[in-house]
């Protein structure tokens, strides 16, 4: 794995604000597979449109419903991995920290993450499918869709195929984006838009951009500098590297 350069370990000691920018990489170290990775058995005769869709919640509610709470109970028996762990330290350590993720699982929180920015939402709330009223937590007892006050049948607040990514969330990422001296790009393929666009965003307004993934990816090229590895190695890695004794540990 590569090792971590001094520069960089410079830059985020002396960091004004840091954007740390999260994909799936980070939750699969978890154990949670990517949406079509996880059809499989039941959900192996789905399309990934007819389970995360607007028309496919018409067609089949309690389809989509039964998939979302298999999923959500999914999401609630793993743990946090190293990568959040190391992400939730370099908050407590560092001035400014805007944390970007695409990740819909709740992970970054558990780990101690405050804020994150939930550019594709959370599988742990839930919004009214008719008047889109925000309705908070599930029912303890969710084998049923619960109905909103309204009499729209409730839905995972998560973005589904054809849907827009939410407004003020996204512009609240970008504007971090912007403003950031240094960018972390971490465990994420760079191939999903509008989300993608932003360490390219904060690359050209000026921030120091590090890739960490274990492949490459369309960022790659224009990267100030790449990380091949394994996020929670990398991240664990950093956090240890010229700050001390401390390591990060599951």
């Amino acid at each position: 794995m590569a090792s971590i350069p001094d520069d960089l370990i410079r830059r985020l000691q002396g960091a004004r604000h840091l954007v740390i920018f999260t994909g799936a990489g980070v939750s699969a170290e978890s154990g949670i597979p990517t949406f079509r990775d996880a059809q499989t058995g039941l959900w192996a005769k789905y399309r990934p449109e007819e389970l995360a869709s607007p028309e496919g919640f018409r067609a089949a509610p309690q389809t989509v419903w039964d998939w979302y709470a298999w999923r959500r109970e999914w999401c609630l028996a793993v743990q946090p991995n190293p990568a959040h762990l190391a992400i939730a330290e370099l908050e407590r350590r560092l001035p400014r920290v805007t944390l970007i993720t695409q990740n819909v699982d709740g992970l970054h929180q558990r780990a101690g993450s405050r804020a994150p920015l939930e550019l594709h939402g959370s599988i742990h709330r839930l919004k009214c499918f008719k008047c889109r009223r925000d309705v908070g937590d599930w029912p303890a007892d969710a084998s049923d869709i619960p109905v909103c006050e309204c009499g729209g049948l409730l839905r995972p607040a998560v973005v589904w195929f054809g849907e827009s990514l939410p407004e003020a969330v996204l512009d609240a990422a970008a504007g971090a984006s912007q403003d950031a001296d240094l960018f972390l790009s971490v465990g994420t393929s760079s191939l999903v838009y509008p989300a993608a666009e932003l360490p390219f965003l904060s690359k050209r307004c000026g921030a120091f951009v590090v890739e960490i993934n274990p492949q490459p990816t369309p960022l790659s090229a224009r990267a100030d500098l790449c990380l091949q590895g394994a996020a929670g190695e990398v991240m664990g890695r950093l956090i240890g590297s010229g700050w001390g004794n401390q390591r990060i540990r599951q």
